[in-house]
C-alpha cells in the first residue's frame, strides 16, 4: 500500500466520543459533520475495520477510487484526542495536483469539520 497522506492533530473531544463520531458520522441524534460537507465527487465512506476506541478504517470517499482507504487512529490522553489518518491507496500514487487535493480533503474534513462539531 502507498501512503497518499497522513497528519496527526488533536481534538477537543475525549476519545470514545471521537471514535464514535468516525464509527457512526451521521448517526441520528447527533450532530451531522460528515456529509453536509462532502463535495459532489464524494461519498459517506463504509466502515470497513474498528475497534473502539482506537481505530477506525473507512473505505475511500471517492468513488473514482475506490480501493483507496482512511485509517483513522486515537489515542487516550486527558481532555483532548489524538487523532492520526493514514489515506492508504493500492495503486500507483496520482499526480501530485491530485495528491494534494486528497490530503486537503481529508484534513479538512476531520481538523476542521469534526473539530468544529464538537464547537472548538
Amino acid at each position: 500500500m502507498e501512503v497518499v497522506g497522513t497528519r496527526a492533530r488533536r481534538l477537543p473531544a475525549p476519545p470514545h466520543v471521537v471514535w464514535r463520531s468516525l464509527a457512526a458520522p451521521d448517526e441520528p441524534g447527533t450532530r451531522p459533520w460528515l456529509a453536509p460537507a462532502l463535495l459532489p465527487d464524494e461519498v459517506v465512506p463504509q466502515v470497513l475495520e474498528s475497534d473502539e476506541p482506537r481505530l477506525v478504517v473507512w473505505s475511500s470517499l471517492w468513488p473514482r477510487r475506490p480501493d483507496d482507504r482512511i485509517e483513522l487512529e486515537t489515542n487516550a490522553d486527558r481532555g483532548e484526542t489524538p487523532l492520526r489518518f493514514v489515506h492508504l491507496t493500492p495503486l500507483e500514487l496520482p499526480p501530485e495536483e491530485t495528491l494534494r487535493h486528497l490530503r486537503r480533503r481529508v484534513n479538512q474534513l476531520l481538523f476542521a469539520e469534526l473539530r468544529f462539531s464538537y464547537g472548538g
